[in-house]
């Protein structure tokens, strides 16, 4: 049975059982049967693997929502202490999450005890839901302005974009947010495992929260830097991600930096460095001579930081150019 099929029956059903309430809970009883049954298809299964003495990832190979790999483009991570696993962000959809929770039934047999999402942006706290359903009430923690933003606007927003960048394969996902508000400088105690929270400001979003595992030397950075892919800085700021990158270095101290999206290691917050260096310095020279936007683009792209690392970027021909607006469009508000 195809999903408009199986809407129209659940309709004609639910229309004799709801005949005899009120309209207003008529709708809202019948959008809950459709919620609760109306599904995209399983996700296949991505493997778990470790990385350090208590954390374990299932990588994303992608960088970009498709209908083919059904939104899987955000890597999942959990780190294993004596109460249970902690997930730090959990993918773009209910069955991403699902598909994440047979990896660790598999491999760990623990249950996971508590959730922290690194900032608002859907594939990273979409596939909360999941676990709340297997698991029960989680903690579930992230900033103060992410858990706003995921309970707003940007939860609604990015459910719909998954389903149509997925042709539809995310549907039933609902919006789980957060409900922990946590900040810089905060420590979260597991047994004997430690993580301590880093926030410093605005770098990929307003609201980042990386996650050191004290001990492991590992660092979560979430969306802060990314291996071989520019993030999105529609949210972000060039200069703030810089700074973070420094301060994260200073405080962090670790020799794997485990990103968001692609491979974990040492040399991910330099290599996003030279990038973003590559962009906004040669953005703040163009306006600082008073040339106009495409100028800066040129200087961007005979940047040695930007040419040897163009080829290994997913993405970067389709999206040098927007990067670019971004950087000057940020490197003029400074200059005022």
């Amino acid at each position: 049975m195809n999903r408009r099929h199986f809407l129209r029956s659940v309709a004609a059903v639910s229309a004799v059982g709801l005949a005899e309430i009120a309209p207003w809970q008529a709708v809202s009883a019948l959008a809950s049967e459709v919620d609760n049954f109306v599904r995209g298809p399983a996700i296949k299964d991505h493997p778990l693997r470790q990385l350090s003495k208590h954390v374990w990832m299932i990588y994303s190979p992608d960088g970009f929502p498709t209908p083919e790999n059904q939104g899987m483009m955000c890597n999942l991570t959990f780190i294993d202490t004596p109460k249970g696993l902690v997930a730090v962000d959990t993918g773009a959809s209910v069955q991403i999450g699902e598909m994440a929770i047979r990896q660790i039934k598999k491999t760990l047999n623990k249950p996971v005890i508590a959730i922290i999402n690194t900032h608002y942006h859907g594939d990273h706290f979409l596939g909360n839901q999941a676990f709340v359903e297997a698991y029960g009430d989680l903690p579930i923690h992230a900033h103060a302005g992410t858990i706003k933003e995921i309970a707003g606007m940007q939860g609604n927003m990015w459910r719909t974009l998954m389903e149509q960048w997925t042709n539809q394969a995310t549907v039933g996902t609902r919006i789980v947010a957060p409900n922990i508000a946590v900040d810089h400088g905060q420590e979260l105690k597991f047994g004997d495992v430690t993580l301590r929270l880093h926030h410093y400001g605005k770098a990929h979003t307003p609201y980042d929260i990386c996650v050191e595992v004290v001990g492991d030397k590992l660092t979560c950075i979430g969306d802060v830097a990314m291996d071989r892919r520019i993030a999105n800085m529609d949210d972000g700021s060039y200069a703030g991600s810089l700074k973070a990158y420094e301060l994260l270095e200073k405080n962090a101290a670790s020799t794997i930096w485990l990103p968001g999206h692609g491979e974990p290691g040492a040399g991910v917050l330099a290599w996003n460095r030279g990038m973003f260096e590559g962009i906004y310095e040669s953005c703040i020279k163009a306006v600082e001579a008073g040339q106009p936007m495409d100028a800066a683009k040129a200087l961007v792209l005979k940047d040695a930081r930007i040419t040897s690392r163009a080829k290994d970027t997913k993405g970067f021909e389709s999206n040098i150019g927007k990067y670019v607006s971004l950087a000057y469009l940020e490197a003029e508000a400074a200059a005022f």
